[in-house]
């Protein structure tokens, strides 16, 4: 065998990476994050982690015992700018603290963020504390999430939810059903905007079209966690 040259490029520290924790059985935030930050110079590293097939309080706390190794398999070559969790539920379960801890465990980053701290920052930008809430979950996840949502600030005076568990369900939920949903739900008067919740709900392509018909900020998870990393990332 023949020992060849070779050298070394430097890493560009104006670029750091960006981590992502995707759930195992999520099969829409991957791709929503590639269009999102599809203009960014910084990488993003995605790692999975373990998801019940189904969500409820109990299959969302549990998750809390995987954050760590889950972001510990990101690239540790450099530290990380920040790294999303991307459950809202979970997020709600768990708490956003507890979430940082769980990935500052085994992974060196500054910042991490998830859909629910991300929709409270957006939400905050867009000058709104009233949302309509629309989700796919089962009663006592909605509670937990609206309380969290509630403890931030944010009121959900309005809500509605498919209630459905099962995620293979959650991410073939039509786009004709979640726009319908949205705009019935944000026609109230009493509400500011709209917050679909579920990084497995397919929002990417119904924003513009629910927004447009409502004339409020409408906001998903994915959209939120999107922007909420860019920030944090360009802050650094």
């Amino acid at each position: 065998m023949t020992h060849l040259p070779y050298r070394l490029d430097a890493d560009d520290p104006a670029v750091p990476p960006m981590g992502l924790i995707v759930l195992q059985t999520d099969e829409t935030l991957e791709g929503d994050m590639r269009h999102y930050f599809a203009g960014a110079a910084n990488p993003i590293y995605v790692t999975r982690i373990a998801s019940a097939p189904e969500v409820s309080q109990g299959s969302l706390a549990a998750m809390k015992g995987g954050i760590s190794a889950a972001a510990d398999l990101l690239p540790k070559a450099r530290p990380f700018r920040v790294v999303g969790y991307g459950c809202t539920s979970a997020s709600s379960v768990i708490g956003s603290q507890a979430v940082a801890e769980q990935v500052q465990k085994t992974c060196k980053t500054a910042e991490v963020t998830n859909p629910l701290r991300a929709a409270v920052a957006y939400a905050g930008h867009k000058g709104v504390s009233r949302l309509a809430l629309l989700s796919p979950y089962v009663a006592e996840v909605n509670e937990t999430l609206r309380s969290a949502f509630a403890a931030e600030g944010i009121e959900t005076p309005v809500f509605g939810s498919f209630g459905v568990a099962e995620e293979e369900k959650v991410v073939r939920i039509s786009a004709r059903s979640l726009i319908d949903a949205a705009i019935n739900l944000g026609r109230d008067d009493s509400v500011q905007g709209v917050f679909m919740s579920c990084t497995n709900l397919r929002t990417l392509g119904v924003i513009d079209e629910v927004s447009q018909t409502l004339g409020k900020p409408v906001l998903s998870s994915n959209q939120a966690l999107a922007w909420h990393m860019a920030q944090l990332n360009s802050a650094g």
